[in-house]
């Protein structure tokens, strides 16, 4: 391809994203603008650059805010970059290369790319300063191409009449199809090109750098924005710069083995990519939204060796009782909380525990997040049949000593469940809701009879994932009587004059945070005479909390406050994740 292209049109182009990539080459064009005779003292006021950078397409802001002739604002620009002036007649005459880009990218851009010479081609443009477009032409003919300047209006005329004359010369069917065969080729090409790779590389580099869980790709009008949640917060990152926004979606898609056709439906997709060093699973899922598809990834790396429960961050009676809940031959044991909560990991951890050859274990789970070798994992597959209640039906005849089922959502799984920890089995499963004890009535409300549940259900475990402190830069306060009057939550949490706690600083190591890694709270109800009698009475989660609290059961909020007075937390993570009772 390198003999397509002219060295004086390689030259062109380096120097023009070189200029593009400049933070004052704007400034520097409107200034020889306002310097010359077209505008002197009319228009200075009414320009704000920061708004356009902000909403995109800046140089065409310029010639909104500057009420020139189209024709003259071109002439300024081919003067002021340094290259040649195209007219509308030429542009007429000349044979069109627009086969292999879309439609909308075509007129969003405001290019015309048409060969010339031997075999040649050239990019027509109408804002030189526009680098992703030029970049973006520049994959799709496979080099640097030679660039020419016309005018936002010749442009827009000569895009309609070509475009408009292609649509007319087949059928309306097939035009159509051809148009979407196009842009998806389109978009293919770009997604595949060094520069989307790389972006997207970066992203996912960055990301297990951060130790965040999932990836934000959202679009907007003002353009692409970028988050990724950290120790469960989202927080900004820098957007690939240079990069088409629909350039990054196609390469997320492509990724996930998805239709990038498909830009009206939600899809969702999965693939494993080695970043770092070491191998992480990406669950994507994408939506369709105002200013584009966004997309959500979540990480999953496969070493992340946290299934082990001294790293749950359970209190020593806690874990004692989760011991001995995991030692009964049969039964069932709910975890609850809110998505996000850590309910998977625990799950796996106490799966980890059962795990060794005397017992079967099998899983129904969405997704599988955490491969355990000697354990059959099974995922749903709605589209096909395979959901929670139809898995539990079969699993029933394979002789497991233990099932795991990833969420009890409704009446029919919630039922099967139950009898299956009524035939010998040990279930273990998660339900949403806010605490342990409300669990009971929710299994209740899903039609269990209370009998059942009375004499099936072994233990609830309700959870929250709560930041924990940087060791390099947390700091101590000691309390005084002014912060507890400040702030009257302190005493409701139980704290005194006097008391040392510990609270976040902000360092390198933690990204300015002041907090460095996730730790459970939680909160254990143990079945007993008391609770089963009120079960079968249908009572409410007060009562039932209540008989907890009286047979040891220790809150989530008692469990924060404790990992506030260790130094683990601080009083206002510890009042973010749990709330007061």
């Amino acid at each position: 391809m390198s003999e397509v292209f002219s060295n004086k049109a390689e030259n062109n182009g380096r120097r023009l994203q070189n200029q593009a990539a400049a933070s004052d080459v704007l400034e520097g064009f409107y200034n020889h603008l306002l310097n010359g005779t077209l505008l002197a003292g009319q228009v200075s006021s009414r320009f704000n650059f920061a708004e356009a950078r902000r909403t995109g397409k800046p140089l065409h802001k310029v010639w909104q805010a500057t009420e020139m002739p189209a024709h003259d604002f071109a002439d300024e620009v081919a003067r002021f970059f340094g290259l040649p002036r195209v007219g509308l007649a030429d542009l007429m005459s000349a044979p069109a290369l627009t086969d292999r880009f879309s439609q909308r990218f075509l007129r969003e851009s405001s290019i015309f790319p048409h060969a010339v010479g031997d075999g040649g081609a050239r990019l027509v443009v109408a804002d030189p300063t526009d680098a992703a477009a030029v970049r973006a032409a520049e994959i799709v003919f496979g080099g640097s191409l030679e660039l020419a300047v016309a005018s936002f209006e010749d442009i827009a005329t000569v895009l309609a009449a070509r475009l408009d004359d292609k649509a007319g010369d087949s059928d309306g069917g097939d035009a159509a199809q051809a148009r979407v065969d196009d842009d998806v080729e389109s978009l293919r090409d770009l997604a595949s090109g060094a520069p989307v790779v790389r972006a997207v590389n970066d992203l996912l580099e960055r990301a297990i750098e951060l130790r965040a869980t999932d990836i934000h790709i959202e679009p907007f009008q003002s353009g692409l924005i970028v988050r990724m949640r950290v120790d469960g917060l989202l927080r900004t990152v820098q957007t690939p710069a240079r990069t088409p926004p629909q350039a990054i979606i196609s390469r997320v898609k492509i990724l996930a083995g998805l239709n990038i056709a498909e830009r009206r439906l939600p899809q969702d997709g999965a693939a494993r990519q080695t970043i770092g060093g070491g191998e992480v699973d990406i669950r994507v899922a994408t939506m369709p939204t105002q200013y584009g598809e966004a997309a959500v990834l979540r990480l999953l790396p496969k070493d992340r060796g946290l299934l082990d429960i001294g790293k749950l961050g359970m209190a020593s009676a806690d874990e004692a009782k989760i011991t001995r809940l995991l030692q009964l031959p049969h039964g069932m044991i709910v975890i609850t909380g809110p998505t996000g909560s850590g309910k998977t990991t625990t799950l796996a951890t106490m799966l980890s525990i059962l795990n060794d050859v005397s017992r079967k274990i099998l899983t129904i789970e969405d997704p599988v997040e955490y491969q355990i070798h000697g354990i059959n994992q099974s995922q749903v597959k709605p589209a096909i049949g395979l959901t929670f209640a139809t898995a539990l039906r079969s699993f029933l005849r394979h002789d497991p000593d233990v099932i795991m089922v990833g969420e009890v959502r409704d009446a029919e799984t919630a039922h099967i469940a139950i009898h299956a920890a009524l035939t010998g089995h040990l279930v273990l499963t998660t339900l949403h809701t806010e605490t342990a004890a409300s669990a009971i009535p929710r299994l209740l409300d899903l039609g269990v009879e209370g009998f059942l549940l009375a004499s099936t259900l072994r233990g609830v475990i309700a959870q929250r994932l709560i930041r924990i402190l940087c060791d390099r830069c947390k700091r101590p306060r000691r309390l005084e009587a002014a912060d507890l009057a400040a702030d009257p939550r302190y005493a409701a949490l139980g704290f005194k004059v006097g008391e040392t706690l510990h609270e976040p600083a902000g360092c390198d190591r933690c990204g300015g945070s002041g907090y460095r890694g996730r730790n459970g709270v939680f909160e254990i109800v143990e079945l007993n005479e008391e609770i089963r009698g009120l079960i079968g009475k249908h009572a409410n989660s007060g009562e039932i909390e209540g008989a907890a609290l009286r047979n040891g059961m220790t809150t989530m909020l008692d469990d924060a406050v404790a990992k506030c007075r260790a130094g683990i937390t601080s009083p206002a993570e510890a009042l973010r994740v749990v709330a007061l009772r």
